[in-house]
């Protein structure tokens, strides 16, 4: 096990002054699941734990997965809202950088549980330790959570309870944070947007959970979440791949891979929006793969390089964005020749005037 506490440098001037490493358990992976509770380890500079803390949350729906959180309608019944704890949840996350493994998952879970609120979670910076690990180069055999404790020798107790899942995480972070300094590595802190541009969306009805005297089939209020949705087909054909240097054209395959600053959904609705089909996976066919981490084994990086297909970083592509080139309108129709009709030869048949014909006749 490393040494977490010398370094053989002195420690960069450039790293965070403290950090909140956070987890949160939830009703689901969409982004219209809630969050069921949360924890926070704030640390120090140096990665020493100052305080913990934890609680339960209503998620005003159905637990989801009881049988992985083991978190009951019955147990979070009681539970304090979202917006009762935001205020505590954000002056634990204040002025420090927001620690998790898979970050971008928690923060948007996060994100959007302030959203509904109408407040702003107050972080501006967040650090994924499977990124960080990746930077390591720990020679790990995946990278779940518990891949990441074993290495540094850390005993998880209760996996899938935030508040044993964030002291776990808080374990192996600080030594992973003494290494990272020690060779000089940069930390791969990405920016947390608050999620301001996605309009709120009509109310829903809630499913299989409901608030003791509430009576059934209440909905969401207005400030619930827009659910998820499945986007229409791209109008326009695809004009190939992109090429190095040049701009976006309507109509390009584009996919992104690993975490973003900018929240997944959002990103791809901008893409959507300006007339690029976002696509689900790599293939021949894509133009462009988005990702912070080129340097990754994930399946679209992976295939992307097989398929000699161009990878730009996430700010590169906002830049691009902002000039996407329309599709090409749809091709003028050739004038069709008019056939010349034939005059009757003159005589009595042609100065006769023509018989009605009746419906039965044949």
């Amino acid at each position: 096990m490393l040494d977490d506490r010398t370094t053989a440098a002195p420690w960069p001037a450039a790293y965070p002054r403290g950090y909140a490493v956070v987890d949160v358990e939830t009703t689901g992976l969409a982004r219209d699941d809630r969050i069921i509770s949360a924890a926070v380890y704030r640390l120090d500079a140096l990665g020493e734990v100052e305080d913990h803390w934890y609680t339960l949350v209503n998620p005003e729906r159905d637990p989801g997965p009881v049988w992985i959180h083991g978190l009951t309608s019955d147990v979070l019944e009681s539970a304090p809202l979202f917006r009762d704890v935001a205020g505590e949840f954000a002056a634990r996350l204040e002025g420090r950088v927001l620690v998790a493994h898979n970050a971008v998952f928690d923060w948007s879970m996060i994100a959007r549980e302030y959203a509904r609120a109408e407040l702003t979670a107050p972080t501006r910076q967040r650090l994924c330790t499977i990124a960080l690990s990746k930077e390591l180069g720990l020679p790990l055999p995946n990278h779940k959570l518990e891949s990441l404790a074993a290495h540094f020798g850390v005993v998880q107790r209760h996996a899938h309870h935030a508040l044993d899942d964030a002291r776990v995480l808080a374990e192996a972070f600080r030594p992973s944070l003494h290494a990272a300094a020690r060779g000089g590595v940069r930390l791969p802190l990405l920016e947390c947007r608050p999620l301001t541009e996605w309009a709120q969306g009509p109310s829903r009805p809630r499913v299989g959970y409901r608030p003791a005297g509430q009576a059934a089939g209440h909905a969401y209020g207005p400030g619930s979440w827009r659910p998820s949705r499945k986007r229409p087909p791209c109008p326009f054909p695809n004009p190939g791949r992109y090429e190095p240097g040049g701009a976006l054209a309507q109509g390009m395959r584009v996919a992104f891979s690993g975490d973003t600053s900018v929240d997944r959904e959002l990103l791809e609705d901008r893409a959507v929006e300006a007339g690029l089909h976002v696509a689900s996976s790599v293939s021949r066919l894509t133009s462009l793969l988005v990702t912070n981490d080129p340097g990754s084994a994930t399946s679209k990086v992976v295939k992307a390089a097989a398929h000699g297909t161009p990878v730009v970083d996430e700010a590169a592509f906002c830049q691009l964005l902002q000039s996407v080139e329309p599709a090409p309108g749809p091709e003028p129709e050739p004038p069709r020749p008019v056939a010349a009709v034939p005059r009757p030869a003159p005589g009595p048949a042609a100065e006769a005037a023509p018989r009605e014909m009746t419906l039965w006749e044949g």
